[in-house]
C-alpha cells in the first residue's frame, strides 16, 4: 500500500478508536441568526458557534477526533469533513453515508486523524453552505516538516443577501440579470463595436449567447467573514504559513500577494515540492498553503479576485504602509468568443439525453468540441510536457481505451444559457446562450496542453504541483477506465455527467484492490471542481510518477484532466462538482464499492438525496401595460414542466392556456393542454375551449418554435426571439400563424381556409432583478407600455 510522506492517505478507514489514541473533543452548534456580511444589510444566515465561518478545529496527527454537532435550527443539517480519510458512516452526506441531523438533535462524529495539513468542513444539506455552514480544519504533523513561525488560516467565501434557494430558482429561469448586475454581460452593441458580430452569429447558430464564466452576482467576497481584514500581530521577518481554503459556494479566485514572493508548500493538505508562485488559481473546495515572510517595510496584502473579475477581498499581514498585491485583469469575454469562433468546434453537448440508459461517453466526446484532425497538430507544442516514466502512458489520450472497460450505464451535460423570451405560448422563455464545448481526445500525450486560440485557458493546469515522493500504484493492480464528459444547460440550469443528471443514473461501480482511472472531459465553458469523498487521487500532470495527490481537481473549460485512485474502501461515496448550484442541479454520481449498505442507514433512503437534485422550481412574470396584461407562470423539474399563460387586452380579448410539457432532451419537448379564448372581439360572452398538443423546439440561432394542432384540427406555428442590444435593454418579438382548413369548422362559402396572424415586438429595460420597464406593439391591441414584474 502506498504511504505518502508518512501520512496514510491510502489506508483503509476503520470505525472506532482501535489504537487507543488520545481523544480530542469539540462541540459545534449550528443555528439560524441575523448576520450582516454585504451592503450593510441584515439577513438570516446559518452560523456555527455563532460565527461565519465556524471555528478552526485544530488537531494533531495521531489523535482521535470526537466532534458533537448540535442542530438548533428548524431544518435538518449535516457536516462533511472535506478531504478527511475517515469511516464511511461519518463522511457526512445525509441519506448516502450519514443520517441527517434533525432539528434539536446532536450527532457524534468520530474518526482517527491519519493525516496532517489544511482541510475544512461544511454542510452537505441542500444549499446551507452558501448560508454560512462551513469552517476550517488545521491538522498539525507529528513532527514539523516545514520551517515557519506561525499559522494563519484564511477561509475564502462568497456571500449573497438572497436566500440560496431563490438564487437557484432564478438561475433555473434563464435570465441574464446576474451578468447585467455585475457588468459581465455582452450586449450586441459591444459585440459589434469589437467587430465580433460574425463570432456572435456563430455562437447563436450553436444555441449559445456567449462565453459564460460565473453564474451568480455576489455583493461581497469574504476572507474569514470580512471583505477586508487586518492581521497586525505578525512582525517583520516572521515566516507565516498561510493556510488558504476556498469555502465559496460557487466562486473560484485568483490569489495574489504583495511584498516578498510567497512559496507554495502544500495543496489539498498534502505537502508538495516547494515552488515560488504569486498568481495562483484556487478552485472551489481546494486548499493551498503558502509560506510568506512578513516584509520589513510595510504590511503585505493578500488579495483574492473573483474569476470573472466581479469583486475582490483582501487580508493585510503586518503593519506600516501597504505593499499591494498585483491586480488581476477582468477576463475579456468578447475576445474569448472571437478566439473560440475561429476554432473548428461543435458546441452544445446535451445536458439531457433522449435515452439516459443508453449512453456512449466516447461517442459524445467524438461528436462535441474541437475537431482536432483539422488542426495543425504541430502548433500544439507538446515538447514542454516532459513526461516521466509511467506518466508518459497515463497522460496519454484515453480516446483509444477499450470501451468494454467502462462501467458507464448512464451519464451527460453541456451548458447553454437562455434568456427569458417574451413568448405568448411558451412560458419557459427560452433564448439560449451557453457554454462552449471542446474536445481534446485526439491530443496524444497531452492532458492540459496549449493549442491555437486556447491561451485563455493556459494558466489553468497543475503542472506546478509536484509530489515529493512517487505516488504511483502497484504495477500489477488492475486498472478500470472511466470517461465522464462534463455537461450542462445554462438555459434551464441542468448539470450532468455524460448528458445524464444524478436523478437519471445508476451508481458508478468500482472494484476494490484496483485502480480506477477517471478522465474528466469538460464540454462546457465553466470550470468544474470535481471532488471525490473519502479518497485522495493522483492528478496526472507533466511530473509523471510524482504527480500530486488531491481530493478536489479543477477541470478547465474544454479541457481534460485525468485522475486515478486505489480502491481499498467500502460503501458508497459521493463524486460531484463542488460548485454548490451545479451539484444541486444534477452534476454528481455515487461511486460504489457495491458492498452491503450500513444497517444504520435503513431509515434514511438514498432517494431523498437524489430527489433534492430534481426538485420543482416555480417562477413567473407579469406584464402590466396600458394596452394589454400578460401573466406567465412556470413550474419545472428536469423533465417535466407545467405552464400557465393568460392574456387580457384592452378591447376585451382574453386568452388563457394551461399546458404540460415533457423534455425529450435539451431542446425538444412535447406538450399538451387546454386553450381558452373569446370567439368575438370586444365580447367576453362567447368563450371557446380547445384541446391542444404539439412540439416546442429551441432552434439554432436561438428561436423558440412552437408547432401545434388543436382538436378542431387547426395547425399553428409561432416563432419568438429576443436579443440584448444594449446593457439592460432587450429587443423581443413573436409571430404566430394559425390556419383553419374547414376539417371540423364550417368555413364561409368560397373559402378554402381561414387564417389568423398575431405578431408583436417590443423593448424591455431592466430596472433590477424583479422589475423592468416595457413597451410593445401588438397587432391586436396596438401600442402601449408598462411594467414587467418577475417573481
Amino acid at each position: 500500500m502506498m504511504i505518502s510522506y508518512g501520512q496514510r492517505h491510502m489506508e483503509k478507514s476503520v470505525e472506532g478508536n482501535i489504537n487507543n489514541l488520545p481523544v480530542h473533543e469539540y462541540n459545534l452548534t449550528i443555528d439560524q441568526e441575523k448576520v450582516t456580511k454585504a451592503e450593510g444589510k441584515e439577513v438570516m444566515g446559518m452560523t456555527i458557534n455563532g460565527g461565519i465561518p465556524g471555528p478552526t478545529l485544530e488537531f494533531t496527527e495521531g489523535e482521535y477526533a470526537v466532534i458533537y454537532v448540535e442542530n438548533k435550527m428548524d431544518v435538518e443539517t449535516s457536516i462533511h469533513w472535506h478531504g478527511m480519510i475517515l469511516p464511511n458512516f461519518f463522511d457526512g452526506v445525509p441519506y448516502l453515508t450519514t443520517p441527517p441531523i434533525k432539528p434539536g438533535e446532536t450527532f457524534k462524529y468520530e474518526f482517527e486523524i491519519k493525516q496532517h495539513g489544511t482541510y475544512w468542513y461544511h454542510s452537505h444539506t441542500m444549499l446551507q453552505e452558501q448560508s454560512g455552514v462551513y469552517g476550517s480544519l488545521l491538522i498539525n504533523p507529528r513532527e514539523k516538516t516545514l520551517e515557519y513561525d506561525k499559522d494563519l488560516v484564511l477561509v475564502l467565501s462568497d456571500w449573497t443577501n438572497e436566500k440560496p434557494k431563490d438564487v437557484l430558482r432564478f438561475l433555473k429561469r434563464g435570465t441574464e440579470w446576474y451578468n447585467i448586475k455585475k457588468g459581465t454581460a455582452t450586449p450586441l452593441n459591444q459585440v459589434i463595436k469589437r467587430g465580433a458580430l460574425g463570432a456572435q452569429i456563430d455562437f447563436w447558430r450553436q444555441r449559445m449567447e456567449g462565453a459564460d464564466i460565473a453564474d451568480i452576482y455576489y455583493p461581497a467576497f469574504l476572507i474569514n467573514g470580512e471583505e477586508k481584514i487586518e492581521y497586525p500581530e505578525f512582525k517583520p521577518g516572521e515566516k507565516v504559513r498561510m493556510r488558504i481554503i476556498n469555502g465559496a459556494a460557487s466562486t473560484s479566485f485568483w490569489m495574489t500577494f504583495g511584498g516578498n514572493m510567497p512559496t507554495l508548500v502544500s495543496a489539498d493538505g498534502v505537502d508538495v515540492v516547494p515552488v515560488e508562485k504569486n498568481k495562483t488559481f484556487i478552485a472551489v473546495a481546494e486548499t493551498y498553503d503558502f509560506i510568506v515572510t512578513i516584509p520589513d517595510d510595510g504590511k503585505m496584502e493578500f488579495k483574492i479576485t473573483a474569476q470573472d473579475g466581479s469583486g475582490t477581498a483582501s487580508a493585510f499581514l503586518g503593519t506600516g504602509r501597504i505593499l499591494p498585491a498585483p491586480n488581476v485583469p477582468r477576463p475579456d469575454k468578447i475576445g474569448m468568443m472571437q478566439k473560440m469562433a475561429k476554432m473548428d468546434m461543435k458546441m452544445g453537448a446535451p445536458a439531457l439525453k433522449f435515452n439516459p440508459k443508453n449512453v456512449d461517453p466516447y461517442e459524445m466526446m467524438d461528436k462535441w468540441g474541437m475537431q482536432m484532425d483539422e488542426m495543425d497538430m504541430e502548433a500544439m507544442n507538446h515538447g514542454d510536457m516532459n513526461m516521466k516514466k509511467e506518466g508518459d502512458m497515463q497522460a496519454m489520450d484515453h480516446s483509444k481505451m477499450d470501451h468494454s472497460k467502462m462501467d458507464m450505464k448512464k451519464d451527460s451535460t453541456m451548458a447553454n444559457k437562455d434568456h427569458s423570451v417574451k413568448m405568448k405560448k411558451d412560458s419557459m422563455k427560452m433564448a439560449g446562450g451557453g457554454k462552449k464545448t471542446m474536445q481534446m481526445d485526439k491530443m496524444k500525450g497531452m492532458e492540459q496542453g496549449k493549442m491555437p486560440g486556447m491561451d485563455m485557458f493556459s494558466e489553468y493546469n497543475y503542472d506546478y504541483l509536484e509530489s515529493k515522493n512517487p505516488t504511483t500504484h502497484p504495477e500489477d493492480a488492475p486498472v478500470k477506465e472511466i470517461l465522464l464528459n462534463l455537461t450542462g444547460n445554462m438555459a434551464r440550469y441542468v448539470w450532468s455527467l455524460n448528458g445524464v443528471p444524478l436523478a437519471e443514473t445508476d451508481k458508478i461501480k468500482i472494484e476494490g484492490d484496483g485502480v480506477t482511472r477517471i478522465t474528466f472531459n469538460n464540454l462546457t465553458m465553466m470550470h468544474h471542481p470535481m471532488h471525490l469523498h473519502g479518497h485522495f487521487f493522483r492528478v496526472i500532470n507533466k511530473n509523471g510518477e510524482h504527480s500530486p495527490l488531491k481530493h478536489t481537481v479543477n477541470v478547465p473549460p474544454m479541457q481534460k484532466v485525468t485522475i486515478e485512485f486505489y480502491g481499498n474502501e467500502y460503501g458508497d461515496w459521493f463524486l460531484h462538482c463542488h460548485i454548490l448550484y451545479h451539484l444541486d442541479s444534477g452534476m454528481a454520481r455515487v461511486v460504489s464499492y457495491d458492498t452491503k449498505r450500513d444497517e444504520r442507514m435503513k431509515p434514511f433512503p438514498l432517494s431523498n438525496l437524489v430527489r433534492e437534485t430534481n426538485k420543482f422550481y416555480t417562477w413567473g412574470m407579469l406584464d402590466a401595460a396600458s394596452h394589454m396584461t400578460t401573466l406567465n407562470v412556470v413550474s419545472s423539474n428536469i423533465r417535466n414542466q407545467f405552464n400557465v399563460l393568460a392574456e387580457y387586452g384592452w378591447n376585451e380579448n382574453i386568452e388563457a392556456e394551461f399546458t404540460y410539457e415533457y423534455y425529450l432532451y435539451d431542446w425538444v419537448r412535447l406538450f399538451a393542454g387546454v386553450n381558452m379564448e373569446n370567439e368575438m372581439k370586444d365580447s367576453m360572452e362567447e368563450l371557446s375551449t380547445t384541446a391542444i398538443g404539439g412540439i416546442r423546439y429551441f432552434t439554432p440561432y436561438m428561436f423558440a418554435l412552437d408547432l401545434r394542432v388543436d382538436n378542431k384540427l387547426r395547425p399553428q406555428i409561432s416563432l419568438a426571439r429576443e436579443v440584448m442590444i444594449f446593457p439592460r435593454l432587450v429587443l423581443f418579438g413573436e409571430y404566430e400563424f394559425q390556419a383553419d382548413f374547414g376539417w371540423v369548422n364550417d368555413l364561409e362559402p368560397g373559402k378554402d381556409f381561414e387564417d389568423e396572424q398575431v405578431w408583436s415586438a417590443g423593448l424591455e429595460y431592466f430596472l433590477g432583478k424583479n422589475f423592468s420597464l416595457m413597451g410593445s406593439y401588438d397587432n391586436r391591441f396596438g401600442a402601449g407600455g408598462g411594467l414587467s414584474l418577475r417573481f
